[in-house]
């Protein structure tokens, strides 16, 4: 039996380990076939990135003998399996250059230091400027207080191995994006983003050393001109066919991989990793199917930290426009809007940047494409497990701890009146006073918490029901569960038995769902629901259809 290979970002390990491995080397075809200068592919973290990157360096690598790695591939079967070890390569990863500032410049320099002592026989013999470009650039890689200096770092390298091998060399660079964004969510983004954008584009673009680049990343880096005026550069996001199927695991590869270790593709596996489409094809986030293969549990595997955090900062500072969007989506499940896979969300913060941000991270997923000319589509969560992330989002844009959502609605689903009572009082003092001055205040905090519940019911938000308006049903897809009607009022006056005055207002949400007919869709059992409130008072009727 097989390794798992969890976590494995050695291509020549996965092989020689003896892992489990899903055969992505016609990527390699593709790659020399297009023949583009440089290819920047955004994924979400965990689909595969690293390990594809090491792929390719290994199968060009000039200093390598990769033949025995490769025997059995299906690269070795096509006439491109002479292009193996041909090239003089440069493989860098910038995928732990996070948290502070020193820890992200003290990477980059890292991985640059280290592919500088793997060639350091190209050094030998160094004259005049040259000699002194080298002493130069040596100490500045040795500088672990700034980026500055190191512009020429890469593409002097290039250089010198193209000197050497007679040969233009092949740069692959693993998320490149990594520094950009931890910078940004960090504070110190001025800081590093000049050497950083630097180093880049006199690698990729100057650099007459360059045979073809690959980058990973998650988002495209567009305002610091890293790519400006290059020529040839494609971009192949997650709307795109080319390499669309090299990164993730497709529904055959997980079946196949799932047999193996005694395990189905069950409906339930389905539910709660499936739902991500690449280009136009169906894809699993490998990680998950990995970590549920080593387990055995249908719960959540996959997190991203970094895109969590830009994302949940962005949520509070958001336009009212997408929090309007945001609630929609919670509603539905899926939502039509304008989408910007381009430019990265910290560059140019706007709604259309935002849901980019959420799709390139991973957090949703194109549906389907509406019009691709004005960048409009159909999003979507794509899963049980990616939900899970989003009720976290969720807790964090209406100011709420962790697990309160959960807490409250399985209250709800058990119907346990006192309860439930208990954790949405205690949910209203977290909330600033001033923020809860309305009916609608409250409707909406109620609507972010039914993220919850969508898997169990169809949630029906302010919309013409029986003789009226509802504010809130959440309709049981199972017509053997209970059903709830939620009416929400609010007393703007202050009164003197304010307790008395709310509960006459909660007895009338009550009367008003009974004789608008709101509940008239609804089979089986079903409970009423008034909420009365003041501020941070709030009064509860609860009544059985």
């Amino acid at each position: 039996m097989k390794k798992i290979p969890i976590g494995t970002k050695s291509f020549s390990r996965l092989i020689e380990g003896n892992y489990y491995f899903v055969d992505k080397t016609l990527m390699i075809q593709e790659f020399l076939e297009r023949g583009t200068d440089v290819t920047l592919i955004t994924r979400p973290r965990r689909f595969g990135k690293t390990i594809n990157m090491s792929m390719l360096s290994e199968f060009f690598d000039i200093t390598k003998d990769s033949k025995e790695i490769f025997k059995d591939t299906l690269i070795m079967k096509t006439p491109y399996a002479s292009e193996i070890n041909q090239y003089p390569t440069i493989f860098i990863s910038f995928a732990d250059a996070k948290r502070d500032k020193m820890t992200v410049i003290t990477t980059i320099k890292t991985q640059i230091q280290n592919q500088w002592d793997k060639y350091d026989y190209v050094f030998e013999n160094l004259k005049g400027f040259k000699k002194l470009r080298y002493e130069n650039l040596c100490n500045n890689l040795e500088d672990y207080n700034t980026l500055d200096g190191i512009n020429d770092a890469i593409s002097f390298l290039m250089e010198k191995l193209q000197s050497y091998y007679h040969k233009e060399v092949m740069v692959f660079i693993d998320e490149y994006d990594t520094p950009f964004v931890e910078a940004h969510t960090g504070g110190f983004y001025d800081e590093v983003k000049g050497g950083l954008s630097g180093l880049l584009h006199n690698s990729l673009k100057t650099s007459n050393s360059l045979k073809y680049a690959m980058l990973t990343g998650i988002q495209r880096v567009a305002k610091e001109n890293i790519f400006s005026d290059l020529n040839n550069l494609v971009v192949c996001d997650v709307t795109d066919q080319r390499y669309a199927t090299y990164f993730g695991f497709n529904e055959q590869e997980v079946k196949e991989v799932l047999e193996y270790y005694g395990l189905s593709l069950s409906k339930e596996v389905k539910e709660m990793y499936d739902g991500y489409k690449i280009g136009d094809i169906e894809i699993y986030n490998p990680w998950s199917i990995l970590n549920y293969i080593d387990n055995k549990k249908l719960v959540p595997y996959w997190v991203n930290t970094s895109a969590n955090k830009m994302i949940k900062d962005a949520i509070k500072e958001a336009s009212y426009d997408f929090k309007e969007q945001y609630e929609e989506l919670i509603i539905n499940g899926n939502l039509e809007t304008e989408v910007n896979l381009q430019t990265s969300f910290y560059e140019v913060a706007n709604t259309p940047n935002l849901w980019g941000l959420f799709i390139s991270a991973g957090y949703l997923t194109i549906d389907h494409v509406i019009d691709i000319t004005d960048g409009y589509y159909c999003i979507k969560i794509p899963n049980e497990e990616v939900k899970r992330e989003f009720i976290n989002i969720t807790e964090y844009y209406l100011s709420l701890n962790d697990g309160q959502l959960n807490k409250l609605m399985r209250c709800l689903k058990n119907e346990q009146l006192d309860k439930f009572i208990k954790e949405y009082r205690s949910i209203l003092m977290i909330p600033s006073y001033h923020d809860l001055k309305s009916e609608n205040s409250y409707h909406m905090m109620m609507l972010g918490m039914s993220i919850c519940l969508n898997k169990d019911y169809q949630i029906i938000s302010n919309r013409e029901v029986g003789k009226g308006r509802n504010d809130l049903i959440l309709k049981s897809k199972d017509e053997k569960k209970t059903s709830y009607v939620l009416e929400f009022k609010y007393l703007k006056e202050d009164k003197k038995d304010i307790e008395k005055e709310l509960d006459q207002l909660s007895n009338e949400a009550i009367q008003q769902i009974k004789e608008r007919k709101y509940d008239v869709e609804l089979k089986g059992k079903v409970i009423y629901i008034g909420l009365a409130h003041h501020g941070k008072d709030v009064v509860m009727k609860w009544v059985e259809r």
